[in-house]
């Protein structure tokens, strides 16, 4: 389930003791303040959480994936967001590793594999 600017503006609501009203003018202006900003070209950054940043895409050629025809894909500005370290730990701390594979030990030392 996604979290939606309700689920926020509930939360500052329980957690601020503020109107509805209030809420959503808060969360209104957060969000308004950081896409004026994107769209200034300006880096958002929010310390403990991620970065935001406008990246420009130049013009290059690509393929229509259903008819192989060649076409121009035009120039163009995206938006990226890199989390920071902390939230990256905070979200590793909850899932496990899915790249890290189990030691496996024997008590036979010539099935150890060979290491250079």
């Amino acid at each position: 389930m996604a979290l939606t600017k309700v689920d926020l503006v509930e939360k500052m609501i329980t957690e601020l003791n503020i109107t509805r009203s209030e809420a959503f003018k808060f969360v209104d202006l957060i969000f308004e303040t950081i896409k004026e900003k994107l769209e200034e070209g300006t880096h958002v950054k929010i310390s403990g959480f991620g970065n935001w940043l406008v990246k420009s895409k130049h013009a290059r050629m690509g393929r229509n994936p259903q008819t192989g025809t060649s076409m121009e894909i035009s120039a163009r500005k995206v938006v990226t967001f890199k989390p920071s370290q902390v939230l990256r730990d905070l979200i590793n701390e909850s899932t496990p590793s899915e790249t890290s594979t189990p030691k496996v030990t024997s008590s036979n030392p010539s099935d150890d594999p060979i290491k250079f």
